[in-house]
């Protein structure tokens, strides 16, 4: 009984050192990344945006490299290798129950925007970098279609979360209808994503200071692809059944 208590006992310190662990690689990987988007300060434009999204996507990737070495979280990505190499500007819209969403499609996708709050993009760590790389602010729904228009026409791939805000009604949040008007707008197809977590870490509820239960398990899975609407709330209800039956489908297999 005592080697259970035990072993529960180091096992939770090992998960609180892997929390401190990936909170602070993420810190240092912001700090060290300042120097190269400083190098950037004058390129024209359309180059900066550029490499400030390759060097986003870079430093991403490497991070989930050593989160899966040093802290054990298992990422199954498999299924977005197929959007790695992709050049045609595409919205993606996925679920959203963590913060470490944006980093997982980041990490992957080539030339991606996407949406902001408008206080992350003056933040000292992040800011620099985030407009550098043409991200949208969400402070105005209706500069953010208009941006992220622009943003598509431009080429790149635009992530979405359409729940709005981190998943507190599980499986999923009603649906905003920003991704279909914006579809619909730009004449772009809507690709869904499915994202799976073996505990909602850093979700809505689940404090920043609080540890993870590890091993930690993260699954990313290609949904259907929607092409551009042409009535809104008909994709709308399309778009989220999509979604709701994908994610009972991964509850089940649960």
């Amino acid at each position: 009984m005592m080697d259970r208590a035990l072993v529960r006992l180091l096992w939770r310190g090992y998960e609180m050192l892997a929390m401190v662990l990936g909170l602070g690689l993420l810190a240092l990987g912001c700090v060290l990344s300042l120097p190269l988007f400083l190098l950037l300060l004058g390129l024209p434009s359309p180059l900066q945006r550029r490499v400030a999204r390759h060097i986003i996507r870079t430093g991403f990737s490497l991070y989930l490299r050593l989160l899966q070495r040093l802290c054990q979280v298992r990422l199954d990505l498999q299924e977005l290798e197929a959007l790695r190499h992709i050049r045609q500007p595409l919205i993606v819209v996925a679920n959203h129950p963590s913060l470490l969403d944006a980093v997982l499609l980041l990490s992957v996708l080539p030339n991606a925007s996407c949406v902001l709050k408008a206080g992350l993009l003056h933040n000292p760590l992040f800011g620099m970098g985030a407009r550098m790389a043409g991200y949208v602010s969400n402070e105005d729904a209706r500069q953010m279609i208009l941006d992220s228009t622009r943003s598509l026409q431009e080429g790149a791939q635009f992530i979405l979360f359409p729940e709005g805000t981190r998943t507190t009604d599980f499986p999923l949040n009603p649906l905003s209808s920003a991704c279909v008007l914006l579809s619909k707008q730009s004449r772009v197809p809507l690709q869904t994503v499915i994202l799976e977590f073996s505990t909602p870490y850093l979700g809505k509820h689940w404090g920043l200071l609080r540890p993870p239960e590890l091993p930690l398990s993260i699954r990313a899975r290609l949904g259907r692809r929607f092409e551009p609407p042409e009535y809104t709330a008909t994709a709308l209800a399309e778009l989220e059944a999509c979604f709701r039956q994908a994610l009972d489908s991964s509850s089940d297999r649960r």
